[in-house]
């Protein structure tokens, strides 16, 4: 096992926590990009720009999303499929043997969760503020400039999106941002709308 395995693979922890499971790994995956400026300075950008880009391939595609999330299919076949979608990315390294460990621990589901892990602690080193973005559709870069536009008009500065999509909430979106929610969501709407009517009654 290489070292890059043997370092992330001491992220597996015995807790059934999914938020403590995908924050180990990433802080595993910070230190050992850490470990590599002396000899790569660039190694954290380097490692946090792969990591973004198949995070955003899993937030695009429902197809890679429903594959990660599907627990059915064996290691043989995750490790098969997840190096194609790697190689034709152009993902190597780290963020390979990152993948390469969560499917020999049977948590490849935790892959998004440990991308969005990753993502806030480079962005509380750099001092941007993370804002948790749920809509129900992924979102277009117009939209996500607004959002940040919109933020950045309500006091918020060096703002990063970090984004979930969530059918559920049916439409419009929720935005979650220091101790301060924000919920435009037609589901929330309509239980607005719901509650209202039965006050009326």
């Amino acid at each position: 096992m290489a070292a890059t395995d043997q370092t992330l693979d001491k992220a597996s922890p015995s807790a059934p926590s999914a938020v403590g499971v995908s924050a180990r790994y990433a802080k595993a995956l910070l230190d050992l990009a850490d470990d590599k400026r002396a000899t790569d300075p660039g190694a954290v950008d380097r490692i946090g720009a792969e990591l973004e880009a198949l995070f955003a391939l899993c937030r695009d595609n429902a197809d890679m999303r429903g594959f990660i999330a599907d627990p059915r299919f064996d290691t043989a076949i995750q490790r098969d499929r997840m190096f194609k979608v790697l190689e034709s990315a152009g993902i190597t390294g780290e963020v390979r043997n990152l993948v390469g460990v969560l499917i020999a621990n049977r948590r490849l589901s935790a892959l998004p969760a440990v991308a969005h892990a990753f993502g806030a602690l480079i962005a509380a080193r750099r001092g941007q503020q993370t804002a948790e973005v749920t809509t129900a559709h992924c979102l277009t870069d117009t939209q996500r400039a607004q959002i940040v536009a919109r933020l950045t008009e309500a006091g918020y500065s060096n703002v990063r999106l970090s984004e979930t999509v969530d059918k559920s909430i049916l439409g419009g979106l929720i935005v979650r941002i220091g101790s301060r929610l924000y919920d435009n969501s037609i589901k929330s709407k309509l239980q607005r709308l719901q509650y209202a009517m039965k006050g009326a009654a």
